[in-house]
């Protein structure tokens, strides 16, 4: 049987127009046959648009209208990118990288073994959250699939999908930020600190695990660099996406 191949990506720490254009720049990958996981941090405190959120929601919220935002190219409601650990996951098309269950609730359980080796306790919830509709952030609405605790959620995931391949990122809520005080995160909620090298270690270790696939660091190509720099200033930076809605 063949054994599948997924590059690991080096942990970087950038501001949200770039975080986006390599996600792109993933799913581009993907389309030509690479399969990649990577995770990474935000230089700055910034919030992620779901790509059909208009982004005059923002103004509502105070102290989130004070942030940088960037639209992502994925669906779904806005993550404020503070104290957390973001990952994201680009797939080809094709049945082998398909699974035994779709890649969201996959992905998800797999996060849930890696914070269990970190002595978290999370689950999957089963019972979405009744305000659904209420509020902008994604973090404040609970569906089936969540990573939770203590029902409160703290990790979720959103997905895009070119000619067959997924590119599918999510934010790990690591602690409380002041710009959203009411959505506490696994500190809060477990009484443990976790910082996030070990989480990453954690959860790349449990993705190794679960698929079976050899799991090798490795490095941006120079193609996908340029693909970056391109996406970055042609659509990141631009009005005309950002503030498309």
């Amino acid at each position: 049987m063949e054994t599948l191949t997924c590059r690991l990506l080096p942990f970087a720490t950038a501001d949200g127009q770039h975080n986006m254009a390599a996600d792109e720049a993933l799913l581009d990958s993907a389309v030509g046959g690479i399969a990649s996981l990577r995770f990474y941090g935000w230089s700055e405190p910034t919030v992620s648009l779901g790509y059909f959120q208009p982004h005059g929601l923002l103004e509502k919220d105070k102290r989130l209208s004070r942030l940088p935002f960037v639209r992502r190219p994925s669906g779904g409601d806005a993550i404020l990118h503070h104290f957390e650990l973001t990952y994201a996951l680009a797939l080809p098309a094709g049945n082998r990288w398909c699974g035994p269950e779709p890649w969201l609730p996959r992905m998800h359980g797999i996060i849930l073994d890696a914070l269990a080796g970190c002595d978290v306790t999370a689950q999957l919830c089963t019972e979405p959250s009744k305000d659904r509709f209420q509020g902008l952030l994604c973090f404040q609405h609970v569906i089936a699939g969540d990573v939770v605790i203590g029902g409160s959620k703290v990790v979720g995931s959103a997905q895009r999908r070119r000619k067959g391949a997924t590119l599918q990122h999510g934010s790990i809520l690591l602690t409380v930020s002041a710009f959203a005080p009411l959505l506490p995160g696994i500190r809060e909620l477990s009484g443990h600190s976790l910082a996030a090298p070990p989480i990453r270690v954690a959860v790349t270790a449990a993705f190794a695990a679960n698929t079976g696939w050899d799991v090798q660091p490795a490095d941006w190509t120079d193609d996908e660099k340029r693909r970056i720099r391109e996406l970055t200033l042609t659509r990141y930076t631009q009005d005309a996406w950002n503030r498309k809605r």
